[in-house]
């Protein structure tokens, strides 16, 4: 893979005329290698054949949801997904992304709109981390070796892949260690200057990140909350 535009998607829709379109959308943009599902049977089966770089993915399915079904991805691999679903309400935005979703679009969308936010996830997840040019950092936090080269932590009982979003909210506390990072920053890192509407996400990526990292997550005690300020990592041991 020498870019994004080499990237193979998976398109998970009911609608026969919304997974042409979203198809054309991509191809004008450059992405020529796309393969889409009409229900969670046939993605199921291309997610596990195909090995999909990203998916784009429906909520309301026909033999089920896309919530169920990220659930099932997260437990084999961690590529980049897009909800791109007429459910605009708040709390399917914030469960998808508590999911571990890259993005939530709402129907009906700007074709523009689309290309930008896969791009940026596609860039996010797979070219400062997979294709990086210089070595990540290697640390511990307590008894979690984290390794940002693989985006892994690493417990005494498990093995955790951090999604594209938690790697760079981790990075950039990581590169701030010791000290509070605001909000704004820690969005803008995930999600580039577009930082209207994430500040609820972030809460829920925060926590999901924690319990990645913590042992009790509830309790936090590498990665702190400052209030009214930001969020701060302590008690680094760098590798």
């Amino acid at each position: 893979m020498n870019d994004i535009f080499d990237c193979r998607l998976l398109i998970v829709d009911d609608e026969p005329e919304l997974r042409k379109m979203v198809n054309e959308i991509l191809h004008r943009e450059g992405f020529m290698k796309i393969i889409s599902a009409a229900n969670c049977k046939e993605a199921r089966q291309l997610f596990a054949h195909e090995k999909p770089d990203a998916v784009i993915l429906d909520v309301s399915l026909p033999d089920g949801d896309g919530f169920s079904l990220l659930r099932e991805f997260r437990t084999m691999s961690a590529v980049p997904v897009l909800f791109l679903s007429a459910r605009d309400e708040d709390e399917n935005r914030l469960l998808g992304l508590g999911l571990g979703a890259d993005d939530y679009i709402t129907k009906p969308f700007l074709p523009r709109e689309l290309t930008l936010r896969l791009r940026a996830v596609l860039n996010r997840a797979y070219f400062p981390v997979i294709f990086r040019r210089t070595e990540k950092p290697i640390f511990r936090l307590g008894e979690a070796l984290i390794d940002l080269n693989s985006s892994t932590v690493t417990t005494k009982d498990n093995q955790l892949t951090l999604t594209a979003k938690e790697f760079a909210l981790l990075e950039k506390l990581y590169e701030n260690r010791g000290n509070i990072v605001t909000g704004d920053s820690l969005c803008r890192a995930a999600w580039g200057d577009d930082l209207y509407g994430y500040e609820n996400t972030l809460m829920v990526h925060i926590r999901r990140l924690r319990e990645k990292i913590e042992p009790e997550p509830s309790f936090p005690h590498y990665l702190i909350t400052v209030r009214g300020l930001g969020y701060k990592l302590t008690e680094v041991e760098d590798k």
